[in-house]
């Protein structure tokens, strides 16, 4: 009888062998652009790994839109009256309903092409469309994004509570000035006792109260600067504000050219939106695009309010962060009780909104040292928390004020993560096969050739800055 195999050595751990052996099956390549896009597939694969179907347990849609909020309204929103100094009124408000509706167009198409790629993370998303390099290139950027926001909070929560040269910290009005309310010291108390166990948790899902929580204190910060503005405005105790950009001085244009990429930088929350995905109850694109629009419009009023009513209050004195203005008389009944509620009122905001975005610059840093390797270990998470919290604190200690660390972040990585990578993502994978609208294509080229123009813009700006700084 014929056989389709023959002998082989006695030693040979294997007899038999085939004549024709079949070669062994290679595992297909992740054909994305093959599937035709359904708004009703999800992102990832569901909680058991099984397949691609909807998670049965998670965060609803108010939880989301807390979660994305959060990572979105920051430290920015102190950064903005300052910038609407330096664009006045009417520029500063159509600038910042503009990089709303551009934001929120980069992380829809974001999340359109992460369903293509199935993609679990920023980075996944990036790899697929543009290759391992760019990855890890996005993945440094979010790295350097975040841990510059996080150093930005630290910041803020220093100056506003034990004070800085140019203004009065809350101890300082409280209980006197002492040692122990030195700058240096209060940081760390905060960061040790507050946040070091909030960004010891797992999973982003367990922030949401949190979340909810920061954005309530974030809206009581803009209602009460809305109410002062308001009663001032009245009044007629007001200044003028300008309704354009001031062109008298060098250092003014200078401000203009950074100022774009600081208010970008107010709205990048893309390195979020896939662990907020993950982690949404029974996810599809649709619900997900449902918690970006709602995240938007909530944001686009909060930035705006809080920009108009701080400029109307403190005018051409606004300071880099307008929390700091908050230490003198309002001319206001209940003025000093009204300051403190403003001020305390945020750190808290910050102190809840700092985790958030810690958790993705943790899961970032794992994915980018640790690639290839085992999933993180409860232990290794703990470590990476700890080694992170060391480098934040000591960079809150060396950058001298948060317009610094928000025109540098915003220029570089601010502006990538939020608009560059998301355009290229889109044009690379329409190009392999035509997934994009043609206005949605013309939409991409105009998002990606302004952000670049703004990037190099705020370089410049930025460079031009130190010198004159130096000099």
């Amino acid at each position: 009888m014929n056989s389709t195999y023959s002998a082989v050595p006695v030693t040979a751990s294997i007899e038999l062998q085939a004549n024709s052996p079949v070669p062994p099956q290679v595992p297909p390549k992740k054909e994305f652009l093959e599937e035709e896009f359904d708004d009703d597939l999800p992102l990832i694969l569901d909680a058991d790994g099984a397949g691609y179907g909807p998670s049965a347990s998670g965060s609803g849609v108010p939880g989301a839109v807390f979660n994305l909020a959060t990572s979105i309204i920051g430290a920015g929103i102190m950064a903005l009256p300052a910038a609407m100094k330096v664009l006045g009124i009417l520029l500063g408000f159509v600038s910042i309903v503009l990089m709303g509706i551009l934001s929120e167009i980069s992380i829809e198409l974001l999340i359109r092409f992460a369903v293509l790629c199935k993609s679990t993370s920023y980075g996944d998303v990036v790899e697929s469309a543009l290759g391992r390099p760019f990855k890890i290139v996005s993945e440094i950027c979010v790295i350097v994004n975040n841990a510059g926001v996080l150093v930005v909070y630290l910041i803020i929560i220093g100056d506003v509570m034990s004070g800085s040269a140019k203004h009065v910290g809350v101890f300082d009005q409280l209980l006197g000035h002492g040692e122990w309310d030195h700058r240096k010291l209060v940081i760390f108390v905060v960061l040790v006792i507050f946040l070091a166990p909030l960004c010891a948790l797992e999973k982003i899902d367990s922030l949401s109260l949190t979340s909810a929580a920061s954005v309530a204190l974030a809206v009581v910060f803009v209602v009460v600067s809305c109410i002062i503005a308001s009663v001032k405005l009245a009044e007629g105790r007001t200044r003028t504000p300008r309704m354009g950009p001031n062109f008298g001085s060098k250092a003014a244009i200078l401000d203009l050219l950074v100022v774009v990429p600081i208010m970008t930088n107010a709205y990048v929350c893309h390195f979020n939106v896939q662990p907020i995905y993950n982690e949404l109850k029974e996810r599809t694109p649709k619900k997900m695009y449902l918690v970006s629009r709602i995240t938007t419009v909530l944001s686009v009023a909060i930035y705006a309010s809080t920009s108009i009513s701080g400029y109307l209050l403190f005018g051409e004195d606004t300071e880099s962060d307008v929390l700091t203005n908050f230490d003198k008389d309002l001319g206001i009944p209940f003025s000093s009780i009204l300051n403190y509620v403003v001020r305390i009122g945020y750190v808290l905001h910050l102190v809840l909104v700092f985790p958030v975005i810690h958790f993705s610059l943790r899961q970032t840093v794992d994915s980018l040292v640790f690639a290839g390797s085992a999933p993180a270990s409860r232990k290794r998470m703990l470590a990476l928390t700890a080694i992170l919290l060391c480098v934040i604190y000591f960079g809150s200690t060396m950058i001298p004020n948060i317009w610094v660390a928000f025109k540098f972040t915003g220029a570089t990585t601010g502006m990538s993560l939020g608009f560059i990578f998301p355009a290229l993502i889109a044009l690379r994978l329409d190009k392999q096969k035509k997934i994009l609208k043609l206005q949605e294509r013309y939409i991409a080229w105009v998002m990606l050739v302004l952000a670049v123009v703004a990037s190099i813009l705020g370089v410049v700006g930025n460079i031009y800055t130190l010198k004159n700084m130096s000099e």
